[in-house]
């Protein structure tokens, strides 16, 4: 090797790591006003996006989540083939009912919906914990635990990882995953979340690392991304320093149903961009 193609091979290095560190970007079904709908499938793939978060819906049917219908997840599986768009995890939204902190309840949806995880084959499963589901004391944080770690067998076999979104720090979160002695129960990161409650972002990305972090949502509601107040510049160095290399899915609000496409396309835009 010539003294020059030694240099050319340095000078390319640092593009090629580059490029190898650029983060898939996905959208949550529910911001394109289509929870547990497969026709947010196509409408993901036609705005660009790389990924999709399909809910497990909250209404039910027939004393049953939405998608826990298997003409609905054919359907699913049917057009992120033909959309060629995968679907990168799903949301047990009942909780939002039905709250696993203290709702024996919950523990069927939870249960139903690593059934649907599978199914879809996908392997991210996130569990929200808000309003009056929000952790907030040390019981309800170790009676989650308790309730995650006998979920977790469950979940191994089915090779889906439960991730933690909810609006307490993250080493509340560990806490948690600690008492559930799983490595499938995780942390979903939420940074809107994480700073609308006084959390470091940047901080906790860092100190939880990815192993800890199964997945991470990018917002800054009711603001466009780069245009409030979360510092998205930082925060994906933090993602990329840590080698985090799974999906950041959007969870922007649009301004209203006529600009939701626009809406979308500019916030994706940015989010390539850094």
């Amino acid at each position: 090797m010539t003294r020059r193609d030694l240099l050319t091979a340095a000078l390319a290095a640092p593009l090629v790591r580059a490029a190898a560190a650029k983060i898939p970007i996905g959208i949550t079904d529910w911001n394109l006003r289509l929870a547990a709908k497969p026709e947010a499938i196509p409408l993901a793939a036609q705005l660009g996006f790389d990924g999709i978060q399909v809910s497990c819906g909250r209404r039910l049917v027939d004393d049953k989540m939405p998608l826990d219908n298997p003409e609905v997840i054919a359907r699913c599986l049917v057009l992120s083939k033909q959309h060629k768009i995968p679907i990168v995890g799903t949301c047990a939204d009942r909780l939002h009912d039905n709250g696993l902190k203290s709702d024996p309840l919950a523990v069927r949806w939870v249960r139903d919906s690593i059934r649907l995880t599978g199914a879809l084959g996908t392997h991210v499963l996130l569990l929200p914990f808000f309003g009056k589901w929000a952790l907030q004391t040390r019981q309800e944080m170790e009676y989650t635990g308790d309730a995650l770690r006998d979920l977790a067998s469950e979940a191994e076999k089915a090779d889906v990882i439960l991730g933690l979104e909810n609006t307490i720090s993250a080493e509340d979160n560990v806490r948690i995953m600690d008492r559930a002695r799983s490595k499938n129960v995780s942390v979903y990161y939420d940074v809107g979340n994480s700073t609308s409650n006084g959390f470091d972002v940047l901080r906790e990305i860092r100190w939880l690392g990815k192993d800890r972090i199964c997945q991470i949502h990018l917002k800054d509601n009711p603001n466009y991304l780069g245009e409030g107040k979360l510092q998205f510049v930082p925060i994906m160095a933090a993602i990329r320093e840590i080698g985090y290399s799974g999906y950041a899915v959007l969870e922007t609000d649009s301004k209203s149903a006529a600009t939701l496409e626009a809406d979308m396309r500019k916030n994706l835009a940015y989010i390539r961009g850094l």
